[in-house]
């Protein structure tokens, strides 16, 4: 009777063991995200994905739902490629971009810090500047609601940006969602990233593939940038652990970054912003 007992149980371990096994394979898996090693780190859209895939209900609420994998879309509302001056943030007289900011209290002393470095990740080089809000009429409020996510550009009034608690609060990816709220798509978004990159359509979780669409970009006369902070890693909505995007120039070229923006970001900030004291040349001199 106790062999019979202990073979019963055996059974009953292996069946569930192959049932978590078949329910976890990315073949069946709901998740658009895989695990996988990469080499000099998660770029901040993988730190994202992983997040937003496991933790954060791609509808927000009954009328915001997430394009892309973390950008906020309200219902009626495309979500506009800002390159136009009515999604852009105000530029002052004395040539910078001032964004007001509140910061939840829910976060802690060291937790406001990190978003703090986030800001000054942006600002570096840049035309921005993140002050403390107090009675600006349009202002970004910082929230640990579930996941990592921004609206795209200025909405006006108060817009929220979430930056989960602990998940979100590193510098790549507080700076990633910043660059969002700034006005800027993903970079393998762009209208032309068919001349760059190779998408592999095959390898991408069937239900993410529409976070691999293109917007009508202007690209405002940069270069394609393989190391922006806002483009996908290599691996983004693997299914099968396969790379998901490939650079047409060569396939080791590192896609994304992990915590700092590249100089051609920092030039299409100002460029965006139309900064007249920054000289592209200065960027490619350094």
């Amino acid at each position: 009777m106790e062999r019979i007992i202990f073979l019963c149980v055996v059974s009953a371990c292996l069946a569930s063991v192959h049932t978590q096994t078949f329910l976890l394979n990315p073949k069946w898996s709901p998740i658009g995200y895989k695990e996988h090693d990469v080499q000099g780190g998660n770029t901040a859209m993988d730190e994202i994905i992983k997040t937003n895939e496991n933790q954060a209900s791609r509808i927000l609420d009954g009328t915001t739902s997430l394009r892309d994998g973390d950008i906020a879309v309200s219902a009626g509302k495309r979500s506009k490629v800002c390159f136009a001056r009515s999604c852009l943030w105000s530029k002052s007289v004395d040539g910078h971009v001032y964004i007001a900011y509140k910061l939840s209290p829910e976060y802690s002393e060291l937790e406001k810090n990190q978003i703090v470095k986030g800001m000054e990740n942006v600002e570096r080089d840049t035309c921005v500047r993140f002050v403390p809000w107090t009675h600006q009429q349009d202002f970004i409020d910082i929230q640990p609601k579930s996941g990592c996510w921004s609206y795209l550009g200025s909405r006006g009034g108060r817009q929220t940006l979430s930056l989960q608690s602990p998940n979100c609060l590193q510098v790549g990816v507080i700076s990633h969602e910043l660059m969002h709220a700034l006005g800027f798509v993903h970079e393998q978004s762009r209208i032309d990233r068919d001349n760059y990159v190779t998408i592999m359509w095959e390898n991408i979780w069937r239900d993410r593939l529409r976070n691999f669409q293109k917007f009508k970009t202007d690209n405002l006369g940069l270069p394609y940038d393989y190391s922006s902070i806002m483009h996908f890693g290599m691996y983004a909505y693997s299914q099968d652990g396969q790379p998901t995007i490939i650079a047409k120039s060569s396939k080791d070229v590192k896609l994304g970054q992990t915590s700092i923006l590249s100089q051609i970001d920092k030039m299409k900030i100002n460029k965006l912003y139309q900064c007249g004291w920054c000289d592209d040349d200065d960027y490619y001199s350094k």
